[in-house]
Protein backbone atom coordinates (compact mmCIF):
# COMPACT_ATOMS: atom_id res chain seq x y z
CA UNK A 1 0.00 0.00 0.00
CA UNK A 2 1.93 3.16 -0.92
CA UNK A 3 1.59 6.25 1.25
CA UNK A 4 -1.65 7.85 -0.58
CA UNK A 5 -3.81 5.35 -0.38
CA UNK A 6 -2.47 5.27 3.50
CA UNK A 7 -3.12 8.69 4.54
CA UNK A 8 -6.75 7.47 2.49
CA UNK A 9 -7.48 4.85 4.60
CA UNK A 10 -6.61 7.08 7.77
CA UNK A 11 -8.96 9.45 6.46
CA UNK A 12 -11.85 7.04 6.13
CA UNK A 13 -11.52 5.47 9.68
CA UNK A 14 -11.92 8.90 11.17
CA UNK A 15 -15.10 9.65 9.30
CA UNK A 16 -16.53 6.48 11.36
CA UNK A 17 -18.85 8.00 14.02
CA UNK A 18 -17.72 7.13 17.81
CA UNK A 19 -19.39 4.57 18.83
CA UNK A 20 -17.24 2.39 16.47
CA UNK A 21 -13.80 3.08 17.71
CA UNK A 22 -13.81 0.64 20.09
CA UNK A 23 -13.27 0.30 24.08
CA UNK A 24 -15.92 -1.21 26.13
CA UNK A 25 -19.14 0.46 26.76
CA UNK A 26 -19.38 1.64 30.46
CA UNK A 27 -21.59 -0.92 32.73
CA UNK A 28 -24.15 1.30 34.80
CA UNK A 29 -25.36 -0.12 38.40
CA UNK A 30 -29.15 -0.96 39.12
CA UNK A 31 -30.38 2.44 40.94
CA UNK A 32 -32.62 2.08 44.13
CA UNK A 33 -34.78 4.21 46.65
CA UNK A 34 -32.50 5.56 50.37
CA UNK A 35 -30.97 3.28 52.05
CA UNK A 36 -30.75 0.25 49.80
CA UNK A 37 -27.91 -1.84 48.36
CA UNK A 38 -28.47 -0.18 45.15
CA UNK A 39 -28.56 3.25 46.31
CA UNK A 40 -24.85 2.51 48.61
CA UNK A 41 -23.21 0.90 46.07
CA UNK A 42 -21.97 4.33 44.25
CA UNK A 43 -20.88 5.96 47.57
CA UNK A 44 -18.85 3.12 47.68
CA UNK A 45 -17.01 3.43 44.67
CA UNK A 46 -16.50 7.12 45.28
CA UNK A 47 -15.07 6.09 48.91
CA UNK A 48 -12.87 4.31 46.72
CA UNK A 49 -11.75 7.54 44.41
CA UNK A 50 -11.02 9.11 47.58
CA UNK A 51 -8.71 6.54 49.00
CA UNK A 52 -6.87 6.96 45.77
CA UNK A 53 -8.00 3.57 44.04
CA UNK A 54 -6.91 2.92 40.81
CA UNK A 55 -9.63 3.52 37.97
CA UNK A 56 -9.44 0.24 37.05
CA UNK A 57 -9.10 -1.25 40.17
CA UNK A 58 -13.02 0.62 40.78
CA UNK A 59 -14.25 -0.68 37.55
CA UNK A 60 -13.50 -3.90 38.43
CA UNK A 61 -15.46 -3.63 42.07
CA UNK A 62 -18.54 -1.72 39.69
CA UNK A 63 -18.62 -5.27 37.66
CA UNK A 64 -18.63 -7.19 40.71
CA UNK A 65 -21.18 -5.10 42.18
CA UNK A 66 -23.59 -4.75 38.98
CA UNK A 67 -23.40 -8.49 39.22
CA UNK A 68 -24.24 -9.00 42.96
CA UNK A 69 -26.96 -6.04 43.06
CA UNK A 70 -28.69 -7.72 39.58
CA UNK A 71 -28.87 -11.64 41.60
CA UNK A 72 -30.20 -9.49 44.93
CA UNK A 73 -32.87 -7.58 43.19
CA UNK A 74 -33.88 -10.74 41.11
CA UNK A 75 -34.28 -12.16 44.91
CA UNK A 76 -35.89 -9.11 46.34
CA UNK A 77 -33.06 -8.63 48.55
CA UNK A 78 -32.92 -5.09 48.55
CA UNK A 79 -32.18 -3.73 51.87
CA UNK A 80 -28.43 -4.42 53.78
CA UNK A 81 -30.15 -6.01 56.70
CA UNK A 82 -31.57 -8.36 54.81
CA UNK A 83 -28.26 -9.71 53.52
CA UNK A 84 -26.83 -12.72 55.69
CA UNK A 85 -24.00 -15.34 55.76
CA UNK A 86 -26.14 -18.13 54.58
CA UNK A 87 -27.91 -15.66 51.53
CA UNK A 88 -24.12 -14.47 50.40
CA UNK A 89 -22.94 -18.21 50.69
CA UNK A 90 -25.92 -19.05 48.73
CA UNK A 91 -24.51 -15.99 46.07
CA UNK A 92 -20.84 -18.20 46.27
CA UNK A 93 -22.48 -21.30 45.37
CA UNK A 94 -24.22 -19.21 42.21
CA UNK A 95 -20.71 -17.59 40.97
CA UNK A 96 -19.73 -21.59 40.98
CA UNK A 97 -22.25 -22.72 39.22
CA UNK A 98 -22.20 -19.95 36.85
CA UNK A 99 -21.97 -20.94 32.94
CA UNK A 100 -20.41 -18.02 30.40
CA UNK A 101 -21.35 -17.87 27.18
CA UNK A 102 -19.23 -20.12 26.11
CA UNK A 103 -20.29 -22.83 28.55
CA UNK A 104 -17.00 -22.37 30.59
CA UNK A 105 -17.72 -21.40 34.42
CA UNK A 106 -16.27 -18.36 36.01
CA UNK A 107 -12.18 -18.15 36.58
CA UNK A 108 -11.62 -19.38 40.54
CA UNK A 109 -9.80 -15.88 39.88
CA UNK A 110 -12.93 -13.81 39.29
CA UNK A 111 -14.91 -15.75 41.91
CA UNK A 112 -12.30 -14.27 43.85
CA UNK A 113 -12.33 -11.20 42.83
CA UNK A 114 -16.17 -10.85 43.04
CA UNK A 115 -16.48 -12.04 46.65
CA UNK A 116 -13.34 -9.58 47.74
CA UNK A 117 -15.63 -6.62 46.71
CA UNK A 118 -18.81 -8.24 48.67
CA UNK A 119 -16.15 -8.13 51.84
CA UNK A 120 -14.81 -4.43 51.48
CA UNK A 121 -18.33 -3.77 50.20
CA UNK A 122 -19.83 -4.68 53.60
CA UNK A 123 -16.90 -3.47 55.45
CA UNK A 124 -18.17 -0.12 53.95
CA UNK A 125 -21.50 -0.58 55.01
CA UNK A 126 -19.93 -0.72 58.58
CA UNK A 127 -17.83 1.51 58.79
CA UNK A 128 -20.32 4.62 57.40
CA UNK A 129 -22.69 2.75 60.41
CA UNK A 130 -25.51 1.12 57.55
CA UNK A 131 -24.98 -2.02 59.13
CA UNK A 132 -23.67 -3.36 62.85
CA UNK A 133 -22.25 -6.13 61.43
CA UNK A 134 -20.49 -7.31 58.38
CA UNK A 135 -22.29 -10.58 56.61
CA UNK A 136 -19.13 -11.08 54.47
CA UNK A 137 -16.35 -11.34 56.57
CA UNK A 138 -16.52 -14.85 57.50
CA UNK A 139 -16.66 -15.96 54.05
CA UNK A 140 -14.44 -19.04 53.10
CA UNK A 141 -12.71 -18.05 50.20
CA UNK A 142 -11.95 -20.26 47.23
CA UNK A 143 -8.58 -21.23 47.28
CA UNK A 144 -6.51 -19.31 44.56
CA UNK A 145 -4.95 -21.09 41.76
CA UNK A 146 -1.25 -21.68 41.35
CA UNK A 147 -1.23 -21.54 37.32
CA UNK A 148 1.44 -21.03 35.36
CA UNK A 149 1.55 -17.70 32.57
CA UNK A 150 1.49 -18.80 28.83
CA UNK A 151 5.10 -20.46 27.33
CA UNK A 152 6.47 -17.23 26.10
CA UNK A 153 6.95 -17.13 22.04
CA UNK A 154 10.01 -18.30 20.28
CA UNK A 155 12.34 -15.09 18.99
CA UNK A 156 11.29 -16.20 15.25
CA UNK A 157 7.62 -15.97 16.19
CA UNK A 158 8.48 -12.67 17.66
CA UNK A 159 9.97 -11.65 14.72
CA UNK A 160 7.15 -12.90 12.75
CA UNK A 161 4.86 -10.78 14.30
CA UNK A 162 6.83 -7.77 14.36
CA UNK A 163 7.27 -8.20 10.46
CA UNK A 164 3.01 -8.42 9.98
CA UNK A 165 1.98 -4.48 9.93
CA UNK A 166 2.55 -3.37 6.52
CA UNK A 167 5.18 -0.42 6.64
CA UNK A 168 4.31 1.39 3.76
CA UNK A 169 1.12 2.40 5.11
CA UNK A 170 1.91 4.56 7.60
CA UNK A 171 -0.48 3.09 10.41
CA UNK A 172 1.61 -0.07 9.76
CA UNK A 173 4.56 1.82 11.12
CA UNK A 174 2.76 2.74 14.22
CA UNK A 175 1.79 -0.28 14.83
CA UNK A 176 5.05 -1.54 14.14
CA UNK A 177 6.35 0.75 17.22
CA UNK A 178 3.83 -0.46 19.09
CA UNK A 179 4.78 -4.01 18.91
CA UNK A 180 8.00 -3.30 18.93
CA UNK A 181 7.59 -1.58 22.14
CA UNK A 182 5.58 -3.95 24.03
CA UNK A 183 8.06 -6.44 22.89
CA UNK A 184 11.28 -4.15 24.15
CA UNK A 185 10.15 -2.76 27.14
CA UNK A 186 7.53 -5.16 28.49
CA UNK A 187 5.01 -2.41 29.70
CA UNK A 188 1.39 -3.13 30.06
CA UNK A 189 -1.34 -1.96 27.44
CA UNK A 190 -2.85 0.57 29.88
CA UNK A 191 1.30 2.14 30.18
CA UNK A 192 1.34 2.01 26.58
CA UNK A 193 -1.97 3.78 26.13
CA UNK A 194 -1.09 6.75 28.68
CA UNK A 195 2.29 7.67 27.42
CA UNK A 196 2.84 11.27 26.55
CA UNK A 197 5.51 12.49 24.05
CA UNK A 198 7.19 14.00 27.27
CA UNK A 199 7.86 10.17 29.04
CA UNK A 200 9.86 9.42 25.92
CA UNK A 201 13.87 10.50 26.46
CA UNK A 202 15.49 9.53 23.03
CA UNK A 203 19.02 10.54 24.24
CA UNK A 204 18.97 8.44 27.22
CA UNK A 205 16.34 5.76 25.43
CA UNK A 206 14.25 5.44 28.49
CA UNK A 207 10.57 6.06 28.99
CA UNK A 208 8.63 7.22 31.73
CA UNK A 209 5.99 5.04 33.08
CA UNK A 210 3.77 7.26 35.12
CA UNK A 211 1.06 5.79 37.85
CA UNK A 212 1.55 2.76 36.46
CA UNK A 213 -0.25 0.14 38.12
CA UNK A 214 -0.71 1.09 42.07
CA UNK A 215 -0.21 4.26 41.29
CA UNK A 216 3.43 3.57 40.64
CA UNK A 217 6.13 5.36 38.72
CA UNK A 218 8.70 4.10 37.21
CA UNK A 219 11.72 4.38 34.37
CA UNK A 220 12.31 1.44 31.84
CA UNK A 221 14.83 1.44 28.77
CA UNK A 222 14.03 1.16 25.44
CA UNK A 223 16.18 -0.90 22.95
CA UNK A 224 17.88 0.32 19.98
CA UNK A 225 15.54 -1.46 17.44
CA UNK A 226 12.43 -0.18 18.97
CA UNK A 227 13.15 3.32 19.35
CA UNK A 228 13.95 3.64 15.54
CA UNK A 229 10.77 2.84 14.69
CA UNK A 230 9.56 5.00 17.74
CA UNK A 231 11.65 7.90 15.77
CA UNK A 232 10.32 6.45 12.67
CA UNK A 233 6.52 6.98 13.83
CA UNK A 234 7.53 9.99 14.80
CA UNK A 235 8.75 11.78 11.62
CA UNK A 236 6.54 10.15 9.14
CA UNK A 237 3.15 9.25 10.93
CA UNK A 238 2.19 11.57 14.10
CA UNK A 239 2.33 14.53 12.09
CA UNK A 240 -0.23 12.94 9.83
CA UNK A 241 -2.48 11.60 12.61
CA UNK A 242 -2.46 14.92 14.92
CA UNK A 243 -5.51 16.65 14.09
CA UNK A 244 -5.71 19.09 17.26
CA UNK A 245 -1.87 20.07 18.63
CA UNK A 246 -2.71 20.38 22.06
CA UNK A 247 -2.52 16.43 21.81
CA UNK A 248 0.35 15.09 23.70
CA UNK A 249 0.14 11.23 23.96
CA UNK A 250 2.23 9.70 22.31
CA UNK A 251 0.31 7.16 20.34
CA UNK A 252 -2.29 8.02 18.02
CA UNK A 253 -5.81 6.80 16.70
CA UNK A 254 -6.84 7.47 13.15
CA UNK A 255 -8.81 9.99 15.07
CA UNK A 256 -5.71 11.98 16.36
CA UNK A 257 -6.59 10.59 20.08
CA UNK A 258 -4.70 8.39 22.60
CA UNK A 259 -5.35 4.85 22.95
CA UNK A 260 -8.36 2.84 24.64
CA UNK A 261 -6.27 -0.44 26.02
CA UNK A 262 -9.00 -2.74 24.36
CA UNK A 263 -8.36 -1.47 21.01
CA UNK A 264 -4.60 -1.85 22.00
CA UNK A 265 -5.54 -5.90 22.59
CA UNK A 266 -7.41 -6.35 19.53
CA UNK A 267 -4.64 -4.78 17.29
CA UNK A 268 -2.07 -7.17 19.01
CA UNK A 269 -4.32 -10.49 18.75
CA UNK A 270 -5.09 -9.59 15.03
CA UNK A 271 -1.51 -9.14 14.22
CA UNK A 272 -0.62 -12.67 16.71
CA UNK A 273 -3.40 -14.54 14.13
CA UNK A 274 -2.27 -13.06 11.12
CA UNK A 275 1.54 -14.21 11.93
CA UNK A 276 -0.24 -17.63 11.69
CA UNK A 277 2.18 -19.10 14.58
CA UNK A 278 -0.26 -21.54 16.02
CA UNK A 279 -0.57 -19.21 19.18
CA UNK A 280 -3.25 -17.21 20.34
CA UNK A 281 -2.47 -14.37 22.94
CA UNK A 282 -2.13 -10.07 22.98
CA UNK A 283 0.01 -7.44 24.41
CA UNK A 284 0.62 -9.48 27.83
CA UNK A 285 2.02 -12.41 25.64
CA UNK A 286 4.92 -9.89 24.07
CA UNK A 287 5.32 -8.57 27.74
CA UNK A 288 5.58 -12.27 28.94
CA UNK A 289 7.54 -13.11 26.35
CA UNK A 290 10.02 -10.14 27.20
CA UNK A 291 10.81 -10.75 30.76
CA UNK A 292 11.42 -15.04 29.85
CA UNK A 293 13.93 -13.64 27.58
CA UNK A 294 15.43 -11.76 29.44
CA UNK A 295 15.88 -14.20 32.26
CA UNK A 296 16.63 -16.85 29.86
CA UNK A 297 19.64 -14.26 28.70
CA UNK A 298 21.05 -13.99 31.94
CA UNK A 299 19.32 -10.96 33.47
CA UNK A 300 18.91 -10.81 37.23
CA UNK A 301 15.32 -11.19 38.22
CA UNK A 302 15.19 -7.91 40.53
CA UNK A 303 15.99 -6.56 37.42
CA UNK A 304 12.87 -7.77 35.34
CA UNK A 305 11.07 -7.13 38.92
CA UNK A 306 11.85 -3.26 38.39
CA UNK A 307 11.09 -3.34 34.42
CA UNK A 308 8.04 -5.08 34.63
CA UNK A 309 6.76 -3.04 37.66
CA UNK A 310 5.86 -5.54 40.00
CA UNK A 311 5.28 -4.73 43.82
CA UNK A 312 6.45 -8.29 44.89
CA UNK A 313 9.55 -10.09 44.05
CA UNK A 314 7.26 -13.51 43.78
CA UNK A 315 5.20 -11.97 41.19
CA UNK A 316 8.27 -12.16 39.32
CA UNK A 317 9.73 -15.11 40.35
CA UNK A 318 6.83 -16.83 38.33
CA UNK A 319 8.89 -16.73 35.24
CA UNK A 320 11.96 -18.55 36.92
CA UNK A 321 9.33 -21.49 36.67
CA UNK A 322 8.63 -20.55 33.04
CA UNK A 323 12.23 -20.61 31.89
CA UNK A 324 13.11 -23.87 30.90
CA UNK A 325 16.16 -23.46 29.11
CA UNK A 326 18.56 -22.94 32.45
CA UNK A 327 16.67 -26.13 33.19
CA UNK A 328 17.65 -27.76 30.86
CA UNK A 329 21.25 -26.99 31.01
CA UNK A 330 21.47 -27.79 34.35
CA UNK A 331 20.06 -31.52 33.66
CA UNK A 332 22.09 -32.03 30.73
CA UNK A 333 25.19 -31.01 33.09
CA UNK A 334 24.17 -33.31 36.10
CA UNK A 335 21.23 -36.38 35.18
CA UNK A 336 22.90 -39.54 34.97
CA UNK A 337 21.22 -40.36 31.74
CA UNK A 338 22.87 -37.63 29.98
CA UNK A 339 26.51 -38.25 31.50
CA UNK A 340 26.69 -41.82 30.37
CA UNK A 341 25.42 -40.86 26.75
CA UNK A 342 28.44 -38.59 26.86
CA UNK A 343 30.87 -40.67 27.58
Amino acid sequence: MNRKKGHQRTKHLRQRTQDKRGGNPATDLPTGAPGTLAHHAPQYLQNLAIRNYTPDTIEGRKDSLKVFLQWTNDRELLQPYEITKPILESYQRHLWQWKKSNGKPLGISTQRGRLITLKDFFAYLVKSNHLPANPASELEMPRSEKRLPQEPLAHQQIQTILNIPDITDPLGIRDRAMLELFYSAGIRRSELAKLRMEDLNRDRQTLQIRQGKHHKDRVVPVGNRALHWIEKYLEETRPKLLLDIAEKALFLTSYGEAFNPDVLSRMVTKYIKQAEIERSGSCHLLRHSCATHMLEGGADIRFIQQLLGHEKLETTAIYTQVSIEQLKAVHAQTHPAEQRQKA
